[in-house]
């Protein structure tokens, strides 16, 4: 059983478990939980689709419910379905978006249609939980969405629309959630060939609302601010003071000159976490208040952190 773990392991990470060495012991922890975060994922877009999606017969946002729509006109489980149509988008991500996305994808793809198949064991008769198609909208938009945002962040996934939206995001630049409610919006409106009006408009309000969710939950959390000042020098050495050695940020500096008044100023940008922002502008307001502060919102940033 343990030569079986290390390979399954090894399978997964690249890499073979170490031994006798803190720091690969430590790197090794972080790969297990990762892998342990990953199943978790898993399970809880599996629970989503099979206890609030599958009952409430609402193909939102995902190439489950493409599989819904599909079991209404096939005979086969909506289980066996997924398997199928996620082994051609594995495929497919192999090519088009990288070999090390569609490895992590491959066991997504697996494990996704087998708890599917597994929950179809243990409960046959699945019934809606709530009774009420709506609320079985809302739940499975909020639980796929916290199960989605798992994967995203640790680039992987589970395969079907997951897939189309790391390509789109790769290749034409999109939010994660935008790319998931464009590629969710073609399956929600196919649902029209197999149900009712109700469950068309739910699926296609779903889709949209579940995008602006898995946005929340992928960038919403860790968002940061990017807050421009344009200052006096005088005032730009007690800002830089402030931001070096008290809310511990990195920052740079410029030289402009206002086009109006051809006055030299200085240009301090800072990206910086909520609670900073907070301290920030609380600061500015009070030590410099005639300071010109623009904000951005940043999603993403790729740095090497410093040592304070």
């Amino acid at each position: 059983f343990a030569g079986l773990f290390s390979a399954t392991i090894e399978c997964y990470t690249g890499s073979r478990i170490p031994k006798g060495d803190d720091k690969m012991n430590t790197a090794f922890s972080a790969k297990v939980k990762d892998i342990i975060m990953v199943n978790v994922g898993i399970v809880i877009v599996a629970a989503a689709v099979f206890f609030f999606q599958v009952p409430s017969h609402v193909a939102v946002s995902s190439i489950s419910g493409l599989a819904i729509v599909l079991h209404h006109f096939l005979p086969f489980s909506v289980a066996t379905l997924v398997m199928a149509l996620n082994i051609i988008l594995l495929i497919m991500s192999y090519f088009f978006v990288s070999h090390a996305f569609a490895y992590k994808t491959a066991y997504g793809t697996i494990m996704l249609p087998a708890v599917l198949l597994l929950f179809e064991k243990l409960f046959p008769n699945n019934q809606s939980l709530t009774g009420d198609v709506f609320l079985d909208v809302v739940a499975y938009i909020f639980f796929v969405s916290i199960g989605l945002s798992i994967l995203f962040n640790r680039n992987t996934c589970s395969g079907g629309l997951d897939v189309v939206a790391k390509m789109m995001q790769k290749y034409l630049h999109m939010d994660v959630g935008q790319a998931m409610g464009l590629a969710g919006l073609c399956i929600s409106l196919l649902s029209i060939f197999a149900f009712d009006a109700k469950s068309v408009i739910l699926s296609v309000l779903g889709t949209y609302f579940n995008g602006i969710l898995l946005d929340h939950f992928i960038f919403g959390q860790t968002i940061k601010k990017r807050v421009c000042v344009i200052t006096t020098e005088e005032k730009a050495a007690i800002l830089t003071e402030f931001i070096l050695n008290r809310i511990h940020s990195g920052m740079s500096i410029y030289d402009i000159m206002g086009a109006y008044s051809h006055e030299m100023k200085k240009e301090i940008v800072a990206v910086v976490d909520r609670q900073e922002y907070q301290k920030l502008m609380a600061f500015l307001e009070k030590e410099d208040p005639k300071a010109f502060i623009t904000v951005y919102n940043v999603a993403e940033i790729h740095y090497t952190p410093k040592k304070w």
